[in-house]
């Protein structure tokens, strides 16, 4: 059964070359997929050309506008009517795509996901979610960046929208929770972390809820979920982008400093591939915006046509899987488990 996905083919800073590129990719990993593409019709017809096969099972729509990068959110909702973002989107409302995909500007993006496709019965604010690497395989972190201040009601949602997550794309039956925190013990955090702590420790809904972890417990594998504010889980996220980045650098230098470490590098050579495959950032490409009423999936802009390949098997793989059902089901046992008096306090409790 084919799965239509729309693409916004002007998001991202290599665009639309390098969107073109992995959609490219894409049709060669999934016979399957079928695209709505939005964008330029001047820059991308004579790329979209180059794909017999792509121009196959592609139905181009012509734009005027495109949301760039320093676009305000407020500015993409009021105006940008004819943009390739904002119709990529409306084409999951109106039923023509399943899914969404971008790698533009991320707060019109959310912006206008939110405003078009509107939340799930239940959740007050989406997340950004995604993969992080650790020592014990990929885990699942959330905010990444969407929610910059939250409630303590939005943490416990984001805790119940990341197990769904992790159930479904890492298949773990029962994962482990954790709020990211400032130290372990329970006296610290500010008021509204504290408040999310003691409802997810004294509910029975997540059996497998770790309380507070630490930073360097995110790279550890301590736990499957990782929950946070989206301020400081953009902040972990660029910070283990920009590590990543030392390293490597590092490491070259390293390697150009003598004639012995540029031959030690080819009897090595086995263990920087494994090295390098296992930090490539295309491989953990594709942020969902989980809590939506329809699946949105941003690509980080600077990516390449691998990894916007990563981000289009990302929305397949939560279409194929009915991710937003599972985060229903997950909600509704959620509220069904609690009292009214018991989640009124956790949503007024810190005011």
């Amino acid at each position: 059964m084919s799965i239509v996905l729309a693409i916004d083919g002007m998001g991202g800073d290599h665009a639309p070359e390098m969107i073109i590129e992995g959609m490219a990719k894409a049709v060669m990993r999934f016979p399957h997929i079928r695209f709505e593409l939005f964008g330029d019709e001047e820059r991308i017809s004579p790329l979209l050309g180059k794909h017999e096969s792509l121009v196959a099972v592609t139905h181009f729509h012509p734009t005027t506008e495109v949301i760039t990068s320093d676009a305000k959110p407020t500015a993409a909702i009021r105006g940008f009517k004819d943009s390739s973002l904002r119709r990529a989107i409306l084409s999951v409302r109106e039923g023509c795509a399943s899914g969404v995909v971008s790698a533009g500007n991320t707060g019109a993006y959310m912006a206008l996901s939110r405003l078009v496709l509107g939340t799930l019965p239940g959740i007050d604010r989406p997340a950004i979610g995604g993969l992080m690497p650790t020592f014990n395989g990929p885990k699942v972190m959330l905010d990444m960046g969407a929610n910059v201040e939250v409630s303590a009601e939005n943490l416990i949602e984001f805790a119940i929208m990341g197990v769904a997550f992790a159930r479904v794309v890492l298949g773990i039956q029962d994962p482990s929770v954790g709020l990211l925190n400032i130290g372990t013990e329970e006296l610290k955090g500010n008021p509204t972390i504290k408040l999310a702590h003691q409802a997810l420790k004294e509910s029975a809904f997540i059996p497998n809820f770790k309380g507070f972890i630490e930073g360097d417990s995110i790279s550890q594998g301590i736990v499957d979920v990782t929950v946070a504010d989206g301020f400081a889980g953009n902040i972990c996220l660029k910070t283990a982008e920009g590590t990543g980045k030392l390293m490597g650098h590092f490491l070259r230098e390293g390697i150009k400093r003598s004639l012995l470490s540029k031959l030690g590098v080819l009897l090595a050579k086995p263990a920087f591939d494994y090295l390098r495959d296992k930090i490539d950032p295309r491989h953990y490409n594709g942020a969902p915006f989980l809590g939506l009423q329809g699946v949105a999936v941003k690509s980080h802009g600077g990516t390449d046509g691998e990894g916007f390949l990563q981000a289009i098997s990302v929305a397949l793989h939560m279409i194929e899987k009915n991710i937003n059902a599972s985060i229903s089901q997950e909600i509704l046992a959620f509220s069904s488990s609690n009292s009214t008096e018991e989640r009124t306090k956790v949503k007024f409790c810190a005011l």
